[in-house]
């Protein structure tokens, strides 16, 4: 199975509940499970997204959004979910997560992007505007097409996390 990128959108007192169960669970499990409809898969879309607005010209602002939306942060502590033999994502970097304010913040700055203007600047040409992104050398249903879903599959994502004001645990796995 490939290595692709997981979103979960969780109520804080459901994270500290994962974090103190890990805690007293004499093997470190944390009881991670997040409902199927809160877990996002964005597959390898998150550099592909991310070097199309670059290439598209995406203000500092927006882009550090969509970073932040698939980089997540660092100031809420997940190591307790990132311990063998539970971790949640053993073969990427180590789990990150944005709380619900900045989950807002992510929604807001999402919905701003216009991601069909972005993409006018990749080349007509399928293979070489996969090529000039780094993308894999076939995308099924094609590269414009793959973006446009996983990205309205995030802000969809966002949306809803920021309407419920949850936060977000961002993996690889």
């Amino acid at each position: 199975m490939a290595v692709t990128q997981q979103l979960a959108r969780i109520p804080a007192e459901r994270l500290a509940f994962c974090h103190k169960s890990a805690g007293e669970s004499p093997d470190g499990d944390p009881h991670w499970d997040p409902p199927t409809a809160d877990v996002l898969d964005l597959d390898w879309a998150p550099a592909l997204l991310e070097s199309v607005c670059e290439l598209g010209g995406l203000d500092d602002v927006h882009l550090n959004a969509l970073r932040h939306s698939t980089e997540g942060d660092t100031a809420i502590d997940l190591g307790f979910l990132n311990t063998h033999p539970h971790a949640i994502g053993p073969f990427g970097p180590a789990p990150t997560a944005l709380p619900a304010a900045q989950v807002a913040r992510v929604s807001e700055l999402l919905w701003q992007i216009d991601l069909p203007a972005l993409l006018t600047a990749l080349p007509t040409e399928e293979t070489e505007a996969v090529s000039l992104i780094g993308g894999p050398a076939l995308i099924v249903g094609g590269l414009r097409k793959y973006l446009l879903d996983h990205f309205d599959a995030l802000r969809e994502f966002y949306h809803d996390a920021s309407q419920r004001r949850l936060l977000v645990v961002l993996r690889w796995d």
